[in-house]
């Protein structure tokens, strides 16, 4: 009997026991599952799953079992875990040292490294977060909780087609690179200069196409959209929205929402340059829409796929594999 199991253990047989006993009180049918105590600590606060009651109309990829509590958890993680990583990179890259504050930037802006490897841990960390907090202390499927599953067939629409999402996403960052190259400055973002030299070049290339799009996914798509979706719907429902509307606008808001945060994410890697930051913004609300559209996050990981993988092809076009980049 799981901890979320609400069906009593079946009675014994009939006159299996010769001896008499006393008559056990009846299972309340409205007897909640205990839930196992705290540890006392945040994360145990956040990993322990109450029994819910979804509501009906909710698709199944929007039943979750996590809540606001458990997002506070994971943003106040994810805040502390980039900051330890981070000092922890700048200790180990002066030790031994007395450089200025300029002196530290250059020794940061000369090592493209530090800046993938530090960003490598940190999407580590967060992984490690959702899978103690999701698959150890709860006991649910990993990838399954968080979204992941196989495109539903769909013969006039073309869901399950992988292929149509790849190459769209191929088409997204073509349509992105000739809009962002009308924003002024937009040569001259902090992520451009991984690019004047060929580690750094090849460095960010590996972990876009092979890393990012994985982590991301899982994160925005798989852990976000389905919390905001599911509360904003649940909210609408309390002011009286009938079911279709409310997950209409649950579903709407939690779309907008989600390609928000995507976009300013990366808004320090873009310089806050706020037109670029519009435009990535914009390809999250596209990536959260095929998301929502599908049911799977699958289908928004392919169109990340495409897009990051056609960024990358065209550098290494524009750069002859990296051998031709711009002065530092």
């Amino acid at each position: 009997m799981s901890l979320f199991d609400d069906n009593p253990p079946n009675p014994p047989e009939p006159f299996s026991d010769p001896q008499p006993q006393a008559a056990e009180p009846p299972e309340s049918p409205s007897a909640e599952p205990a839930v196992p105590p705290l540890a006392g600590d945040p994360i145990s606060y956040a990993a322990v799953a109450p029994p819910r009651r979804f509501n009906a109309y909710l698709p199944e990829d929007l039943r979750i079992t996590w809540s606001w509590a458990h997002l506070f958890v994971f943003l106040s993680f994810g805040f502390g875990s980039l900051l330890i990583v981070q000092i922890g990179a700048l200790f180990l890259l002066s030790a031994n040292r007395h450089l200025s504050q300029r002196q530290l930037q250059q020794l940061i802006e000369s090592k493209p490294q530090f800046l993938v490897g530090t960003n490598v841990l940190w999407y580590a960390l967060l992984f490690l977060f959702l899978y103690m907090t999701l698959a150890v202390l709860r006991g649910l499927p990993f990838w399954g909780s968080l979204g992941w599953k196989r495109l539903k067939a769909d013969p006039i629409l073309g869901k399950a087609n992988p292929w149509m999402y790849f190459f769209s996403g191929c088409g997204l960052a073509v349509f992105v690179a000739i809009a962002g190259s009308r924003v002024k400055n937009a040569e001259h973002v902090p992520i451009q200069e991984l690019f004047k030299s060929r580690t750094g070049a090849m460095l960010l290339m590996t972990m876009a196409v092979f890393v990012a799009p994985l982590v991301e996914e899982t994160i925005f798509r798989g852990y976000l959209y389905p919390l905001f979706a599911s509360k904003f719907s649940g909210l609408a429902e309390i002011f009286g929205a009938d079911s279709a509307r409310a997950l209409r606008f649950g579903t709407a808001l939690g779309i907008i929402i989600t390609g928000l945060l995507f976009g300013l994410m990366h808004g320090a890697q873009l310089g806050w340059t706020w037109e670029l930051v519009a435009l990535l913004s914009l390809v999250g609300v596209i990536f959260t829409f095929a998301r929502a559209w599908t049911g799977t996050v699958l289908a928004s990981f392919l169109l990340h796929l495409g897009y990051n993988s056609m960024i990358a092809i065209t550098s290494i076009l524009a750069t002859k594999g990296f051998t031709h980049l711009p002065p530092r």
